[in-house]
C-alpha cells in the first residue's frame, strides 16, 4: 500500500469533507477566482468564504494572492492527486472482491446448469 503522511491526508480529506470547499474547488477548476466570487452561489458572507478558503489552503488545495484589498485564489491540484493515489490502492482492492465475486457467482451458474436433468426424448423442456 502507498503510505502518505496521515496528517497531510487527514487535512486533505477534511477539506474534501465539506460541499461548500468542493464546490469552490470546482470553480477554481476553470480559474483563479476572488474570495468574493467563490463566495457568490453559497450566498455566504467573505468571513465565511474566507473560513472555507482556510481550510483549502491548510491542506495545500487552494494558493491566495493578495493584490491590494483583493484575495485571488488559484487552485493547487497536487494534494488531490496524492489523495488520488491513496484512494486507488482501494479501488485496486475492490475492483479484485468483486470480480472474484463475479466469477463465482459464474461459477454456480455453470453449476446449475450443469446439474439439471436433461428432458428426456418426447418431453418438453
Amino acid at each position: 500500500m502507498v503510505e502518505y503522511k496521515t496528517s497531510q491526508l487527514d487535512t486533505i480529506f477534511h477539506a474534501l469533507g465539506d460541499a461548500t470547499r468542493r464546490g469552490m474547488l470546482t470553480q477554481l477548476a476553470s480559474g483563479t477566482r476572488t474570495v468574493s466570487q467563490l463566495a457568490e452561489p453559497f450566498d455566504m458572507s467573505l468571513a465565511a468564504a474566507s473560513k472555507h478558503i482556510k481550510a483549502l489552503e491548510a491542506a495545500g488545495l487552494v494558493r491566495r494572492d493578495v493584490q491590494g484589498r483583493t484575495h485571488v485564489c488559484h487552485l493547487n491540484p497536487g494534494p488531490l492527486a496524492n489523495a488520488h493515489q491513496w484512494l486507488a490502492y482501494y479501488e485496486i482492492f475492490w475492483t479484485n472482491r468483486l470480480d472474484a465475486l463475479e466469477a463465482l457467482l459464474k461459477a454456480e451458474d455453470v453449476k446449475k446448469l450443469k446439474s439439471k436433468p436433461k428432458p428426456k426424448s418426447g418431453e418438453k423442456k
